[in-house]
């Protein structure tokens, strides 16, 4: 049986390196761990941690094409992130200026969630503990 530890990170492809490293860092509270421009590629990648742990691998690659994102599109879904309390990120979103979906209860579970999109449209969870 293959034997997994744990997810080591999340690999994000930007259309705006600048605009999405703001959201990133200063909207997600994400924190820088490297950044490396790869100038054979025309291309940076950046490494973000929650937690000092690492999460997601932000690249930018010029020419990218746009692709479907919406949460019920085929492939990744998206992007979720374990919250205490829904209502304090949507007051949080709500004062950084970003719209968040009206907040939703899952079935399953009994805990309420909401999406946000990144700059990108790339639909973001976050899913009350």
């Amino acid at each position: 049986m293959l034997k997994l530890n744990r997810i080591h990170h999340i690999a994000i492809i930007c259309l705006d390196y600048t605009r999405s490293k703001d959201f990133y860092t200063r909207i997600l509270g994400l924190a820088v761990t490297c950044e490396t421009y790869r100038e054979e590629r025309k291309s940076y990648k950046l490494d973000l941690a929650l937690n000092g742990e690492s999460v997601v691998e932000l690249f930018s690659f010029p020419g990218s094409p746009v692709r479907p994102s919406y949460p019920e599109a085929a492939g990744l879904r998206h992007l979720a992130f374990e919250v205490d309390r829904i209502d304090d990120v949507c007051s949080y979103l709500t004062r950084q200026g970003v719209y968040f979906e009206p907040i939703r209860m899952d079935s399953l579970t009994g805990k309420q969630f909401t999406f946000i999109a990144d700059p990108d449209g790339l639909p973001i969870e976050f899913y009350e503990k």
